[in-house]
C-alpha cells in the first residue's frame, strides 16, 4: 500500500490520533501542519498522496488551503475534517475540490473508508 498522506490540524492530539489510524492501516503519513499556510508549504514540498484538512484552523483555514493547493496542483487529493455542525463548511470545501469529510470525533472505521475511497 504505502500511500503517503500529509496531515493539516492545529491540535496536535488531534494529528496525533489521525496519524495513528492511518500508521496501524498501512498508510504512511509523510508530514504534519499546523494551519494552511504550512498545508500548502508542505504539500508543495512534499506531494503526497492525500491530505487530510481540519477546515477551522488559526492564520489560513481549510477552505482557503485547499483552493490554493488545487490551484497549484489540480490533482490534489484532499479529506476535510470537521466538528458536528460544519455541515455549510463542508459543503463549501467540497466546492473548492476536496474529495470527501470526516467529521469529528474520529471513528477509525470511517476514516479509512475514506482514506480508501479516495486513494485505495
Amino acid at each position: 500500500m504505502g500511500k503517503n498522506i500529509l496531515i493539516v490540524d492545529d491540535a496536535a492530539f488531534m494529528r496525533m490520533m489521525i496519524k495513528d489510524i492511518l500508521t496501524k492501516n498501512g498508510y504512511t503519513v509523510i508530514g504534519e501542519a499546523e494551519n494552511g499556510i504550512k498545508a500548502v508549504e508542505k504539500y508543495n514540498e512534499l506531494k503526497p498522496d492525500l491530505v487530510i484538512m481540519d477546515i477551522t484552523m488559526p492564520e489560513m483555514d481549510g477552505i482557503e488551503a485547499v483552493k490554493t493547493i488545487k490551484g497549484n496542483d489540480s490533482n490534489a487529493v484532499i479529506i476535510m475534517c470537521s466538528a458536528m455542525g460544519q455541515q455549510a463548511m463542508v459543503i463549501e470545501s467540497i466546492q473548492a475540490g476536496a474529495k470527501d469529510f470526516i467529521v469529528k470525533p474520529f471513528q477509525a472505521e470511517r476514516v479509512i473508508e475514506a482514506v480508501s475511497k479516495v486513494i485505495g
